[in-house]
Parts: structure tokens; sequence; C-alpha cells
């Protein structure tokens, strides 16, 4: 039986198979289409870069403010240049992560190579589309560092925005070419001349170079390629000269260690060559170099002022450092310049919600903080959260993208705490200074900070805020601005209708809600940016809680002296809310040294003793009472108060004021 069975199974397998012979058409139905093999490894040859030199690339970026069409253009460019086959599903298809998609925003600078005839003459255009919010400011000038030129996108319906101003000075102070598009000229209320006399009026742009486009409808789209071929020179550089290639972003792959997005500045880079790094001093041999079209395509070799990425074996994340210079091994050059180290306007504490998964999260933050370099990220230790971090971050909205991009992209929950901004101290005492081993000393922690004895000043950091509203909302925007702190500057009327208002703010004053109130007074149609505009001095205070006369160093808080009140009288209710009741009376109170300034009393649980007494004498009553009181002030005296962590995780998250 045994024997017959396996001659029935050759006789079965001789047969030609009804799959096999369907396979070359058509793929099985329950086989899902993105199993399919991508299109760059289907057999298709490389792309000869070789076939565009120097004077036939134009390499440019997209900038704008949030909102006015940036991902929509380079969806349009994408298409007309045959890199993405035209479909109604594409919308961001620049933005690849899911925060971007959820939110839709920007937050990563994403480049693609794309293939343009212009007049006869093939072109490799290099396309950066960068992020619109100021707190991705950052993204956008390490993108002009790769770029010639840029398309500035200006809403039609909205005009200039705080962001739009912000965007055109960083290109305007790198030198790039600078091509005006009015977007969005399809809508109804659309004011493209308004505009275009705005333009003219701030960047002395003369309105005959502007292009009306609408990116989403795809009129005049075509304009906007051609003058990027025509204004935008190519990059300054040879492929004679020893290869140099600038690291402007890196990714890491599970599989494949680090991707290093690159520029190159001279000479040429192909897979087997052995490169060097500047900063690391590290080895390395290329396995593979490509470009973006805006998925990965792996090429024979790039050249002179080309943008692509490289595959090089670095395992560890702290190999590809964003700014870094590459050459070849044994021809060493002059490091590029790189980036100026972005500076860190807020600070919160990240813990995890387990200790258990502390190791993890140190791995995921590596890995999320080499994509995205402008995170500054120390060691940090709490009584009552354990160990973590504490991290520097460029605005409130990149904290909470940050956070995001770690639940979904390493499914890591974590506790997030207020955030505060870093103050500086200038020490008077000798015994300090020699301690720290200068006069001043950065606090953005306020277990750190010194006794007022001990201090000459204490400075706190200030920006320098551009709004830019209806004039009908500017008493609302200047009342608010006078609440918090802040300084008039300047005021410029952009048009009759719009006002472009300058102001020094407190960078604390700002932080948490003043974008919120902001919207909210001119029913969304102001709009801010901010730039860091140094230290002044300023009357701070050290704020402590107490439990029982007992202070808790997790929910001390440095403030200015005329917030102290209603931010202490704020946090004792909070703390009233969420501690549990216990066996007697529980003082909490904010105190500024030895100063009381609020109070709360969470009250006892309490034993009725009286409930046995029915009528009877009132000394008995009295007497009963008198004991339960001693016994309660005797507890008191003994008793300790643990603040249960989840209590702390209440108190220290952000969230919205009463």
């Amino acid at each position: 039986m045994a024997l017959a069975g396996r001659a029935a199974l050759r006789w079965r397998a001789r047969l030609p198979s009804p799959w096999h012979a369907a396979a070359p058409l058509c793929r099985p139905a329950w086989l899902p289409a993105t199993c399919e093999r991508p299109l760059s490894s289907r057999g298709k040859d490389k792309v000869d870069m070789s076939a565009y030199p120097v004077e036939r690339i134009r390499n440019f970026s997209i900038i704008a403010h949030v909102d006015h069409g940036k991902s929509t253009l380079a969806d349009r460019l994408l298409e007309i240049t045959g890199t993405i086959s035209k479909t109604d599903h594409n919308k961001q298809v620049l933005d690849k992560l899911q925060v971007e998609r959820e939110r839709g925003i920007t937050v990563k600078a994403q480049s693609a190579s794309l293939f343009y005839n212009h007049e006869g003459i093939n072109y490799l255009l290099n396309l950066i589309d960068t992020p619109g919010h100021v707190d991705f400011s950052y993204e956008v000038s390490r993108s002009l560092s790769a770029c010639q030129g840029v398309i500035l996108v200006v809403d039609a319906n909205e005009g200039i925005q705080a962001q739009t101003v912000a965007n055109f000075y960083l290109a305007f102070e790198a030198q790039l070419s600078i091509i005006p598009v009015i977007n969005k000229i399809d809508l109804k209320n659309a004011d493209p001349e308004r505009v275009e006399k705005q333009i003219e009026k701030l960047f002395d742009i003369p309105t005959d170079e502007c292009i009306r486009i609408s990116a989403k409808q795809g009129t005049n789209v075509e304009k906007v390629l051609q003058k990027v071929i025509e204004k935008v020179p190519p990059p300054q550089c040879n492929t004679a000269d020893p290869l140099k290639a600038l690291v402007f972003d890196s990714t890491f792959d599970h599989y494949r260690g680090v991707i290093a997005n690159i520029a190159l500045f001279g000479g040429e880079i192909a897979k087997g060559q052995k490169i060097m790094s500047a900063h690391t001093k590290k080895r390395y041999e290329v396995h593979e170099v490509g470009i973006l079209t805006p998925n990965e395509q792996p090429t024979h070799k790039l050249y002179a002022g080309q943008v692509g990425y490289l595959i090089a074996g670095m395992k560890e994340v702290t190999e590809a450092q964003i700014g870094d210079t590459l050459f070849l091994y044994k021809q060493p050059v002059e490091p590029l310049p790189g980036f100026k180290s972005a500076k860190p306007m807020v600070f919160a504490g990240m813990y995890p919600i387990d200790q258990g998964e502390y190791n993890n999260l140190k791995s995921a933050l590596e890995r999320l903080t080499l994509n995205d370099s402008s995170v500054t990220v120390h060691r940090d230790s709490s009584l009552a959260l354990g160990a973590g971090w504490r991290l520097g971050f460029l605005g409130l909205l990149h904290m909470e993208v940050f956070n995001q991009r770690l639940e979904q992209e390493y499914n890591m929950s974590v506790i997030l705490t207020a955030p505060t901004v870093p103050y500086k101290a200038v020490l008077s005492s000798a015994k300090l200074i020699k301690a720290y081993g200068k006069d001043q000393i950065t606090i953005i922690n306020p277990a750190q900070f010194p006794d007022k004895l001990s201090v000459s000043e204490y400075l706190e950091p200030t920006v320098l805020g551009t709004i830019v509203t209806p004039h009908e909302y500017i008493g609302k925007i200047i009342t608010l601005c006078q609440d918090r702190r802040a300084v008039q500057k300047d005021m410029l009327y952009i048009d009759e209708n719009r006002v472009m208002l300058k102001y020094l703010f407190p960078l604390n004053e700002i932080v948490v809600d003043f974008y919120d109130a902001l919207k909210s007074l001119s029913s969304g149609y102001a709009s801010f940016d901010y730039e860091d505009a140094g230290y002044q001095s300023a009357d701070l205070i050290k704020m402590d809680i107490l439990l029982n006369g007992n202070p808790v160093e997790e929910l001390a808080t440095i403030i200015h002296s005329d917030k102290a009140h209603a931010a202490g009288k704020l946090l004792c209710e909070r703390l009233k809310e969420t501690i549990p009741r216990q066996l007697f009376d529980i003082a909490i109170q904010a105190a500024i040294g030895k100063k009381i300034i609020a109070r709360e009393t969470l009250k006892a649980y309490r034993k009725n003793v009286v409930a046995k007494c029915y009528g009877g004498d009132i000394t008995r009553r009295m007497k009963l009472l008198r004991r339960q009181a001693e016994g309660k002030r005797l507890m008191r005296k003994i008793g300790n108060v643990e603040v249960p962590r989840d209590a702390f995780i209440r108190v220290l998250k952000r969230e919205t004021d009463k």
C-alpha cells in the first residue's frame, strides 16, 4: 500500500499544475498585491547616473507655512516627471510616517530624484519636501544645506504667514535662488493679486516673478519645473575631485543597519569602495548606493552634485552622525562644516511605565534620535518614577510627535513629565564657581536650582515672536501678549487687512498653551513663529511642594515670582484630587523658601466614635472625641505620606489648566 501511495504521488507530480501554468500571467487571488517585488528589483536596469553631469543637476527644496500645499505640490511634480503613476490615491506621497498622515503635517524632510526633459535635454532634479511648523525649522535649515534653490509656496487665500517669513530668511541667508509660487488659486476666496503685493512689499520680489498655480488640480505646475531649471544654478562641484559626501539625514533598518542620505560635494561613490567617516574615523565598505524615487532605487554609482542614499554596514546608531563627512579610505579631505547643533527650547522627563522596559526604551530612543538628531538626551532618575531621561525638544509639537513616534514605531508607552525650559544662574559664591569650573550654570532640573544667596542673578530664555493676524484681532492679541510678560518690538501693516507684530517673549510663557490661546482669540486666523533671542535677567524662584511639612522633590518647579501664587494654588488643588485619603489630615502646601503661599488640606478618614452614645452626659461624648483627636495627632507625627506613582503621573503630566 505504501509503495502504491508513493507511485500515485510521483504520477501526480508529473501532471502540469494549473497554478504554475497561470503564474506568469497573473498573481493568485489570495496573494496580496504588496507581496509583489518592487519595481526597482524586478529585473529593471539600474539608472546610469553618469548621464547626468553637474550642469544638468538641480537641487531644490519646497518651503512654506503649515498647510499651504507643499506636499500636494511635491505629489504633482512627482506625477509630471513620471516618478509615480497618476492616480487619485497620490496624497502626501513623501509623508511616509504614520504620524504625518494622521496629523496631515510634514514632520521629516523627504527627498526624491526626478528625471525631466526640458527643451530636449534630460535633467536630474533632486527635490526635498520640508516641514512647515516652527518646531521643525531645524529640518528645513538642514535640507537647505543640500540645495541651491527653493520654491517658496504661499497660499492665495491665507497670504503670507509667520513661518513663510521665517523660511524666506533661512533661504535668503543661505544665498539660495528663490522661486515664489502662489498656490490654491482654484479656491473661491483666492486673491493672488493681494498675495503678490505682500510678497513684493515684504521680500522685495517683483510681482511678475510669481507663478500662480493650483497644486491640487495641476494648473501651471509644469511652469514651476521650467523655472527651477532656468533659475536654480547647478551645484558647484567636480567629479574629478576626491570623494566628499555630506550625511544630511539617516534612518535605521533592522536588517541593513544605518541608511544614510548623502549629498556629494565632490568625486564619485560606488559599491565595493572603502570609505571613512571624518567624525568616528571608522572604515566601511559600501554595500549599496542609490537614489530615492521616492523609494530606494539602487544605482551603479553616484557622482558629484547628486543626492542619494548609502548603505555601508553601519550597525550602531551612533555611527551615522548627521553633518558627518564621508571620504575614500587613504584619501582624506577637509571635512564639510556640517550643521549648527539644534538648541533645545523645551525639556521634559521621560520614564518607562515599567522599569523592566528600561533597556528596550533605551534602544528605541537611540534609534529614534538617529532619525531625529535635534533631540538631546541626558540620563536622569527620580525617587518616584525611577530611572529615565531628560530630553530636550525644539517645541511642544516636536515633543508630542516624538512621543507618538515612540508609540507607533517602537510600541513603547512612556511617562512624559510637564515641560520646562533651561534657565541660567550667574554664580557669586567662589566655592560654587570652583566646584562647577565656571561662573554661569544652566539649570534644566529644579533640583539643581542654586540658593539665592550664592547667585548674583538668574537668567531666563527669551524668544522673538512674530505674529501675523487680521487687523480686527489686534486688541485681544496685544492683551494676551502683555499677560505673558511680552515686550512689543515692532508692528507693521503687510496690507490693509493684515498686521505683523513682533514681541520679545519669555520662553516659559509661550511653551505650554500660548499657541492654543492665540488661535482661540483670532478664530484660527493668526499665525505664530519664534526664534531664539538669548537670555534676560528675571526674578526667578524655586517653588517647593510640602506634604505635612516634608518637601516632595519631584514636584518642585522654577517659576517667575509674579506667577508663583496662581501656580502654587493650582498644583495644591490638583494634588488634593489625586492623593488618596489617610487616617490623618494631610497638609498640602506650596512654599517659597520658608514662606507658605498656598495650602489645601486633605481631610482624614474618621470613625464615628460617638455612635454608641445615645443620651447621657455630654462629658462622655467630649472625652471620646478628645481621645480620637489625640490618636490622630500621634498618627500624624509618625505616619508617612506615600504619594502613589499614578498620582505623580497625573500631576506631573502636562494637562490643560482649569
